[in-house]
């Protein structure tokens, strides 16, 4: 792992408001988790970056580290990392995830 893998990774994270490390695209997702984390963030109509972890080696194996959270797809929100797909799911269902999309971009609801 090298500071400059994550000197990029913290430049991205730090550069969007919502940032999705996935697998894939939004639009040609790699995996089934990181699909569900797109759909989820559709869903919330959230815009969204996103990074394909598959595209860059060091990235895929950097970002585990720099989260210390060992899978993909990740999603951070102002710098701040959320979670996987898991916790996005569970966060989606309770409304959690909507109030800290809401809160972060400065959006209204209602």
């Amino acid at each position: 792992m090298t500071d400059d893998v994550q000197a990029r990774i913290d430049e991205k994270v730090k550069g969007s408001d919502v940032l999705l490390f996935m697998k894939g695209s939004p639009l040609f997702p790699q995996c089934g988790f990181s699909s569900r984390a797109v759909a989820i963030l559709q869903h919330l109509g959230a815009e969204f970056d996103s990074v394909d972890v598959l595209q860059d080696q060091g990235i895929r194996q950097g970002i585990k580290a720099y989260s210390d959270w060992p899978t993909i797809p990740q999603l951070y929100v102002h710098g701040e990392f959320v979670g996987g797909s898991d916790i996005m799911m569970e966060m989606y269902e309770s409304g959690e995830l909507a109030d800290l999309l809401q809160a972060k971009t400065g959006t209204e609801a209602g």
